[in-house]
């Protein structure tokens, strides 16, 4: 645990850049200022370092405190963000519809029908650089849903209403670019550091043209000014890992979304589950950021009286309808107006949240209350945005141009041509490649810190060979011991694939920390498929060299050397396409269990179906196309013919042929009498060394010749890479975050 005040310790705050010191806490201690005068983006920090060597860098620590005042102007082109008559039902299944009669008051967020709910009514309002923005309400009110319409979180076709920024219709691209998204839940990678996930963001969101000691340089700015300076080389932690606070941890979350400095940031209630004094840490750190000449907009549950004082405008909701919309400092005009003044000494925020919730316990709800609120508004329609603005209001082109210049990266649009269209947006601030390479260094890094993940994994499968190397040992080549031999490749080629199910988790795990990566662009999907693959590859090299070394001498299998490389290529073809397929599957199935649950049961009609239980030739007709589906059929197929192809080798020979009947207990001069007998009917000479079986006959008997065993290893390879390819589709479906 890192020693920020063992959490979030407002005893440390004077060391805080962003805190300041502290004074009596009264009302005039957290009084707001005019946001307009904006501070110190990170850009500006980063123009200050300049091209500083690492050198410089450590001997110069960066100090915001003291450059707030040098460098903080007023915007030229402020930013300006209003929706306008947002409105969202969905399709809700209802077990039972109630008789009309027995309904209770007409509610405007009830059924629409009998399978429609409105989440939101018709709401409006504005956000401006500078200032927070805060939704409240109580759960199910609508925060999180008109939080998701504004980040375009929606889908546009659902939502009603518009959004815009200085005026002009935001492109979904276009607002990818220009803003971020911070969910409730902390998606970190636990065994990476606090400045390594910062550092990880910035390698995805800000441009190659920028250099390391610059994307450093800017890292550690940002740590400053989160207060994570005493954090920075603490790992992240989990459940079994000890790490940062709960506080710290939602400042990372904060940071990795605002490295690009982006211009509009909405956090779906950044301090739930935090105790009072690191919520309001987080919330001043989110004041720093809309100083810095960004729009913040968050939802909140109840903030405190301190966190209250930080936010400069409210938007209260209740079942999907605004109840309240202005600044703080406007409630008591507000409700003494309504009829209901707030008492002298009673908490605003609370009174107001009390109020609206007894009021939706009322037959007629907050009807009355949202009424008034349009009301009130209308009244107010003299104190205008254009009042915001120091002169002609500017183009959107304008504003965005104007933030470059002062800093702000917008992921690497650093120039703005003249126009806006979805053309001329970069959605990536990095080419494919070194997403990949950045994605592939960040997953080796997690795994070296979690060796026990893939030590478990290693442990079974030379666990498995062992067994299987004392159980089949040294097998000889007579006609007990090809079935033996059978069995081995058939148990061998199984259990390969069912150890590729503990893979399952490895995405499972990732897959909110993709979603959140790539909703704002951050990498492809492609480079983060491609990437994986490639640094699966090591790993299945390992578990295949230790599996094939620890078996094939040891239970006597044929070909010497060549066949020793043979049977080890497939075992890698059969990991690589063991890994893909359950691969695949973590991006279909999102519960672990369930995952689980269907791998092994697919797993098991491979099996099924591979050729050992029943051979191809007596599979019924309407199962044969499952028969090659099956993964297991291929690698099965190729070892079998890998062992038996030796064209001169024979494996029974004169009287084994009796082994496998009853005959087999006959004393060996009455079988000599049999096979004597058998060659006088046959027209034949056998005798007791006389070859009956070679390896083509059992390939033949065991149905597995319809393929050459090159045949079945390019399959096998091919149906990774296939499995790969749909594990792609998958994330381009299933990842999509937008709400229909």
């Amino acid at each position: 645990m890192s020693s920020l005040g063992g959490g979030d310790d407002m005893s440390s705050a004077s060391d805080l850049p962003f805190l300041g010191p502290r004074s009596t806490m009264d009302l005039q201690e957290f009084s707001r200022k005019p946001r307009h005068n904006v501070s110190v983006t990170l850009g500006e920090l980063l123009k200050r370092v300049g091209d500083s060597t690492e050198e410089t860098y450590n001997n110069n620590s960066l100090e915001l405190g003291n450059h707030y005042s040098n460098i903080a102007s007023p915007s030229s082109f402020p930013f300006i963000l209003s929706f306008h008559n947002l409105s969202y039902s969905v399709k809700v299944k209802t077990k039972m519809a109630l008789p009309k009669f027995l309904r209770r008051g007409n509610k405007d967020n009830e059924l629409l029908d009998d399978n429609m709910k409105m989440l939101l009514n018709d709401i409006s309002g504005e956000a401006r650089e500078g200032e927070i923005m805060a939704v409240l309400g109580a759960s199910g009110s609508g925060k999180s849903t008109l939080i998701d319409a504004l980040a375009d979180r929606i889908s546009r076709e659902s939502l009603k209403g518009t959004v815009t920024l200085n005026g002009e219709v935001l492109e979904s691209k276009l607002l990818k670019v220009i803003s971020a998204y911070v969910m409730q839940d902390d998606l970190l990678f636990p065994m990476l550091t606090v400045e390594e996930t910062l550092m990880f963001s910035a390698e995805f969101r800000l441009p190659g043209t920028l250099s390391k000691s610059k994307k450093k340089a800017r890292v550690q700015a940002l740590i400053d000014q989160l207060g994570l300076t005493t954090a920075a080389k603490t790992v992240i932690g989990d459940e079994g890992h000890r790490g940062v606070s709960g506080g710290e941890r939602r400042r990372v979350s904060i940071g990795i979304d605002i490295i690009h400095d982006p211009i509009v940031l909405f956090l779906d209630e950044p301090t739930s589950g935090l105790d009072s004094t690191s919520a309001y840490m987080v919330v001043k750190v989110l004041q720093r950021i809309a100083q810095s000449g960004g729009i913040v907009i968050m939802s909140i549950h109840q903030p405190s009286y301190r966190i209250l004082s930080l936010l400069d405008h409210l938007i209260i909701l209740s079942r999907g309808n605004t109840v309240f919309t202005s600044s703080p400092s406007s409630l008591q005009q507000f409700f003494a107006e309504f009829g209901n003044p707030i008492p002298e000494n009673e908490n605003r925020i609370e009174f107001a949240l009390d109020f609206i919730r007894e009021l939706e316990g009322t037959p007629n709800g907050t009807k009355n209350l949202v009424e008034f609120n349009k009301t009130w508004q209308r009244k107010k329609t003299s104190n205008s945005s254009s009042l915001f603005y120091n002169g002609t209001k500017p183009s959107l082109k304008d504003a965005i141009s104007a933030s470059v210049s002062r800093g702000k990266l917008v992921s690497g649009a650093t120039n703005i041509d003249s126009s806006l269209s979805s053309s001329n947006i970069p959605k990536f601030a990095n080419p494919f490649w070194v997403d990949m390479v950045v994605i592939a260094k960040r997953s080796m890094l997690n795994s070296m810190r979690m060796p026990e993940l893939f030590g478990m994994r290693f442990g079974a499968v030379v666990v498995t060979g062992i067994i299987l190397a004392t159980i089949f040992w040294k097998l000889d080549n007579s006609p007990k011991g090809v079935q033996e031999r059978v069995g081995f490749f058939a148990f061998a080629m199984s259990t390969t694939f069912y150890t590729c199910a503990e893979a399952i988790p490895v995405f499972l795990q990732e897959r909110y920390i993709f979603m959140r990566e790539t909703a704002y662009n951050a990498y492809r999907r492609s480079s983060y498929v491609l990437s994986h693959a490639i640094i699966s590859l090591p790993s299945i090299l390992v578990l295949s060299i230790a599996f094939a070394v620890t078996t094939y001498w040891s239970v006597g299998l044929a070909g010497g050397v060549s066949g020793f490389l043979f049977f080890l290529l497939f075992m890698v073809a059969s990991f690589w396409a063991g890994s893909s397929f359950v691969t695949f599957l973590s991006g279909v199935i999102y519960n672990v269990m369930m995952a689980y649950t269907v791998v092994v049961a697919i797993l098991a009609y491979f099996v099924l179906f591979s050729g050992y239980f029943i051979s191809r030739d007596r599979i019924p007709p309407y199962w044969i196309w499952f028969h090659y589906m099956s993964l297991v059929k291929y690698p099965y197929q190729g070892v079998l013919q890998n062992e038996f192809d030796d064209p001169l080798k024979c494996f029974v020979k004169g009287i084994q042929i009796f082994d496998g009947s009853p005959l087999r207990a006959v004393p060996e001069q009455l079988k000599i009498k049999l096979l004597h007998n058998m060659s006088k009917t046959l027209g034949m000479n056998i005798t007791s060394s006389t070859c009956l079986t070679t390896g083509a006959d059992i390939l033949k008997q065991t149905g597995v010749n319809d393929l050459n065993k090159w045949s079945c290893l390019w399959i096998t390879i091919a149906l990774g890479f296939f499995f790969r390819i749909l594990f792609y589709f998958a994330l381009v479906i299933g990842s999509k975050n937008k709400r229909r």
